[in-house]
Order: C-alpha cells, then sequence, then structure tokens
C-alpha cells in the first residue's frame, strides 16, 4: 500500500506542479492553450509513470467516481485521497517558494487562481461553476472509465485519451 500511496503522492504533486506551475510563471507567454496542454501532459506521463502501480488517480473525484463505478477498492480511498491531498499541498508550497523569491510577489493578487463571481476573469456566478465542474468532471469520468476498460478499449492508450480529456477541459 505505500507504494501506492508514495506513487499517488508523487503523481499528484506532478499535476499540480506542472500544471499550476504552468499557470502562475508561464500564461502570458504559453497562453491558455500552453497552460491546458501542461495539465494534459502531466496526466499522460504520470499514467505512464505510475499507472500500472497506483492507477494514476491524481485526483479525489477520479479515486470517488472509480469507487462508485466498482473499478476502485473502497479500503483504499482514504489513503488515496490524502496521498492525493499530501502531493497537491505538498506542490503547491513549492510553487509558492519559488513564486515568492521574485521581487513584488503578492500572493493576494491571485496566484494564478480563479473562481466564481468577482473572483471569476470573467464574472461567472457560482452556479455557472459548479453547473461547469459537475459537467466537466462526470465527463472525464466517463472518459477515464471507457479508457481504461479492458474490454472495450485498446490497451495501452487510455494515457492519451485521459491527457487530451483534461486538456480539452482546460480549455
Amino acid at each position: 500500500m505505500l507504494r501506492k500511496f508514495s506513487a499517488e503522492l508523487i503523481g499528484t504533486f506532478w499535476l499540480v506542479f506542472g500544471g499550476c506551475g504552468s499557470a502562475i510563471f508561464a500564461a502570458q507567454g504559453i497562453g491558455l492553450l500552453g497552460v491546458a496542454l501542461a495539465f494534459g501532459l502531466t496526466v499522460v506521463t504520470m499514467a505512464y509513470a505510475i499507472g500500472p502501480i497506483s492507477g494514476c488517480h491524481l485526483n479525489p473525484a477520479v479515486s470517488l467516481g472509480l469507487w462508485i463505478g466498482g473499478r476502485f477498492d473502497g479500503r483504499d480511498l482514504l489513503p488515496y485521497v490524502l496521498a492525493q491531498l499530501i502531493g497537491a499541498v505538498v506542490a503547491g508550497g513549492a510553487l509558492y517558494l519559488i513564486a515568492s523569491g521574485k521581487p513584488g510577489f503578492d500572493a493576494l493578487a491571485g496566484f494564478a487562481a480563479n473562481g466564481f463571481g468577482e473572483g471569476s476573469p470573467t464574472g461567472y456566478s457560482m452556479l455557472s461553476a459548479l453547473v461547469t465542474e459537475v459537467l466537466l468532471t462526470a465527463f472525464f469520468l466517463f472518459v477515464i472509465m471507457g479508457a481504461t476498460d479492458s474490454k472495450l478499449a485498446p490497451a495501452g492508450f487510455a494515457p492519451i485519451a485521459i491527457g487530451l480529456t483534461l486538456t480539452l477541459i482546460h480549455l
């Protein structure tokens, strides 16, 4: 179990560090497409690297969805979620340490955050944000379930489909 826990922690760290790091440090240069690709590529790389060890969930919503879908043992749900949260927090801390090394850094100025209402770059409401999150997460899980179904999907291609789906979600 420690091996799976470590894989999920490292994988989630990479997702947050690479994806959010691109939004924090490079978004003005690489644009929205570059940030979306960074998120997708972190998933593709980790799916190939740790998929055989832990399944490469990288997200509590994915672990929960796979458990509900009968593809994940409920005994492992809490340890996976804890590993994912620890990986995300450590990556966030690393990004903060790097970003705070720049003169004039102000974490309260956004730190590549978005949200709803005033926190939304384009002013969308909380309801809009919630509907978007629920729909995109549902479709993400739909793709994950289909792409990893050993009876339906060709072996070895799931990471590509899943990474491209995350790229689309971020676009």
